[in-house]
């Protein structure tokens, strides 16, 4: 058989491949991003999409399931938020064809609002859960969560994380085979697929049956790995808590549960007895502790020394269990002592103007998920809110339904493209249909841009890169009612500000989209040709190292101490130096700056 070094995420759309999916659907999100990409450009057979949300994902997976095809959706964990009302009733009604949901955590917040535990959900709705330490588990997992899912009627979930998703190893491929369950939708089988109260309490019994027959099932499953050595230890672990583990303590007993929900009790119980000292090791939520402790099983650590925040290494979980006895190692490099790389927008990029713009008005901007979150680090410091995504909208009209007419000309939302078609249009329908005033500023660079690139139905292609409808912003503002819709170009600071102006201050719902504004890293848009010099540099004679251009916080712009003065004599304590690697010849710094310092350069 032939083995190649893949990517977790590449090794479940592997899986996903060889299971024989038909349908995939899935919203971007870190670090579950590449999972439906790799499927549409490698795996022709299986119909992929860009879902506009997650809860639009899982409904497009379940009608598949329901039709009888293999499918799978996949999302990073605060989607899941957004999918559970969907997923809390596919639990009950079951399915057809297997479905597998892919839900992939975030442990120390890398690219995310929040952390959570996605093992919850499987508990909160009673769905059973895999949790893969390697990609080669991420694959042998994906195609077992298919059999689980038909042979038990239930949707099953794959639970990743970060360092899972993003780790390469070794994976052994194998062909694809096709379900054998028929296509075909039966109108017979309304009763368990319309889920009104009579017919709830009917699968409410054959959902408690399912996890009993889980759990037995849990107890035989082959992934749940005893691995006995000194008794003086037993661990009980999954995916890379296990992995770290076991490399600083490889001497003591393993229980490596592959199957985290629902648990298997009689072999949780059967080890715990073999062993002189439990040690349970988790990231996030003492989940599997507290299920052992209800046990009645006496666990000697636990959540007592491991954290129950951010992720778990080596080194933590050594010190954690060795307590005073852990040495550390000897650190080579100081993390102080390393070069300080804050994330950034790019350069060139639109969102830069426009909350420049925004800070000078002393707006206060309620923000969304997106790149623009960086517009909240100094020194731009113009982003006062990111909850979830769709958020800003809501929260816009809430603030001003507060302040009454003392908000106009203070306050609005800002959301992009993406963000908008995900869970955008709800708030400002809101904010028309409840006679509100507040303002929405569409970001529109043409593409789900923070997580790389995915495309959506604003972008006007699919997936696949086959050109399809493109959502018309202004059309949908219309169609929602609102009356006042202008458009700026970001780039023009000084008409960028007048307008937000005449616009926050109206005393009727507005909404602003950017235009011609694309994504900087976005080629085929050919964002560079609206520029009219390819870069810009520093005038010496002129620039009196005031510090004006630093203030949009560009990558291509950094300052160089040293005294001089310039040429009419004005002293200064050092100049302003551009990188013509990085300048894209915006000129947003030309019009900050008051001394006509920054001029076209040469690439």
């Amino acid at each position: 058989m032939k083995r190649e070094i893949m990517q977790g995420n590449a090794a479940i759309a592997r899986g996903a491949w060889e299971a024989g999916v038909k349908v995939a659907a899935a919203y971007p999100g870190t670090p579950s991003s590449e999972i439906l990409q790799d499927i549409a450009d490698n795996y022709p057979e299986i119909y992929a999409e860009w879902s506009p949300n997650e809860m639009v994902a899982m409904q497009v997976a379940s009608g598949a399931a329901i039709a009888g095809a293999r499918s799978m959706v996949s999302m990073k964990h605060v989607g899941m938020n957004v999918a559970a009302d969907a997923f809390m009733t596919l639990s009950y009604t079951g399915i057809k064809g297997g479905m597998v949901i892919i839900v992939a955590d975030d442990p120390n917040v890398h690219s995310s609002q929040n952390e959570q535990d996605s093992r919850n959900w499987a508990r909160f709705g009673k769905a059973p859960m895999l949790e893969p330490a390697d990609a080669q588990e991420c694959k042998d997992f994906t195609k077992i969560a298919f059999d689980i899912s038909e042979q038990f009627d239930t949707p099953v979930f794959l639970r990743t994380e970060t360092r899972v998703a993003h780790a390469d190893s070794p994976v052994t491929l194998e062909d694809r085979a096709e379900s054998k369950i028929a296509l075909g939708l039966d109108p017979k089988e309304a009763a368990k697929y319309v889920m009104v109260p009579i017919n709830v309490r009917a699968r409410r019994k054959v959902v408690e049956e399912k996890m009993k027959k889980l759990e037995e099932y849990a107890n035989t499953f082959k992934y749940n790995v005893v691995e006995m050595n000194d008794p003086s230890v037993g661990v009980i672990a999954s995916s890379a808590a296990y992995l770290y583990t076991k490399e600083v303590f490889p001497e003591w007993s393993y229980l490596k549960l592959g199957m985290v929900w629902p648990l298997p009790k009689k072999l949780i119980a059967d080890f715990a007895k073999k062993v002189k000292k439990l040690v349970i090791v988790e990231e996030l939520d003492p989940f599997f502790e507290t299920e052992i402790r209800a046990m009645g099983i006496k666990v000697w650590h636990g959540k007592d020394v491991i954290p129950t925040m951010y992720e778990l290494s080596p080194e933590i979980v050594e010190a954690s269990l060795k307590g005073k006895k852990y040495k550390a190692p000897k650190i080579k490099v100081k993390p102080e002592d390393l070069p300080r790389r804050p994330p950034n927008l790019c350069a060139g990029c639109s969102h830069r103007p426009l909350f420049y713009a925004l800070k000078k008005l002393g707006t206060f901007v309620f923000g969304d998920i997106g790149c623009y979150t960086l517009a909240f680090a100094p020194p731009l410091q113009a982003l006062h809110t990111t909850v979830c995504m769709g958020a800003g909208g809501g929260q816009a009209h809430g603030a001003m339904k507060a302040l009454g007419k003392e908000g106009l000309g203070k306050v609005c939302a800002v959301l992009g493209d993406s963000t908008f078609l995900h869970s955008g249009l709800a708030p400002l329908m809101n904010a028309v249909y409840n006679k509100g005033n507040s303002t929405t500023i569409v970001l529109d660079n043409r593409i789900t841009g923070m997580t790389g690139h995915q495309e959506h139905a604003g972008s006007g292609f699919t997936v696949r890169q086959e050109p399809t409808n493109m959502v018309d912003y202004e059309e949908i503002g219309k169609a929602l009612g609102v009356k006042s819709i202008r458009k700026i170009d970001p780039y023009d600071i000084k008409g960028t500000m007048e307008i937000l102006k005449e616009e926050m201050a109206k005393d009727e719902p507005s909404l602003i989209l950017c235009k011609d504004s694309p994504c900087m890293l976005l080629r085929r848009a050919k964002p560079l040709e609206k520029f009219k010099n390819p870069v810009y540099t520093i005038d010496r004679d002129k620039c009196r190292g005031c510090k004006l251009c630093l203030e949009i916080n560009c990558p291509a712009i950094s300052w160089r101490e040293g005294a001089g003065q310039t040429a009419d004599g004005h002293k200064r304590k050092g100049t302003v130096y551009i990188n013509p690697d990085q300048c894209v010849g915006c000129e947003v710094c030309v019009q900050i700056c008051k001394y006509d310092a920054i001029v076209p350069g040469k690439k």
